[in-house]
């Protein structure tokens, strides 16, 4: 049986209400970015990363940057989602994280999904789509 994971950071809610979707579709295991490290990728054949724009569109620093980094290097070859929300801007970050996993031979199963603010049913919708395409 195949397992995937979902990994997530979130400071309002928002990307946390998409990994739980994304998760929930997926039938994956759902993991803070706090909980989750490098060796626990051997376990799963998809994993889907969710985190917001943060900054100048970036990466969250504190937790989920430092625990992507560790993860990077054993991306090759691995099914790839990626998800998040933002206040401003025009996505760039998941733009930028997205051609970085390509460039690490990960398999991504869909573009990025981004979500301004609060997702709504339709971004939820999205969330589930995404969870789906993991499998």
């Amino acid at each position: 049986m195949s397992k995937y994971a979902v990994v997530y950071w979130s400071s309002t809610g928002n990307t946390e209400a998409m990994a739980q979707e994304v998760a929930k579709a997926a039938g994956a295991d759902l993991f803070t970015s706090d909980e989750f490290t490098a060796d626990k990728l051997a376990d799963y054949e998809g994993i889907a990363f969710g985190c917001p724009s943060m900054g100048a569109e970036e990466l969250e620093a504190d937790s989920f940057a430092p625990m992507f980094e560790t993860c990077k290097s054993l991306l090759s070859g691995k099914k790839l989602a990626l998800f998040g929300s933002y206040d401003w801007g025009d996505g760039e970050w998941m733009r930028l994280w997205q051609a970085d996993c390509e460039a690490l031979g990960a398999k991504l199963v869909a573009d990025g999904l981004i979500c301004h603010l609060e997702p709504e049913a339709d971004d939820l919708a999205k969330c589930r789509a995404l969870g789906e395409a993991l499998k």
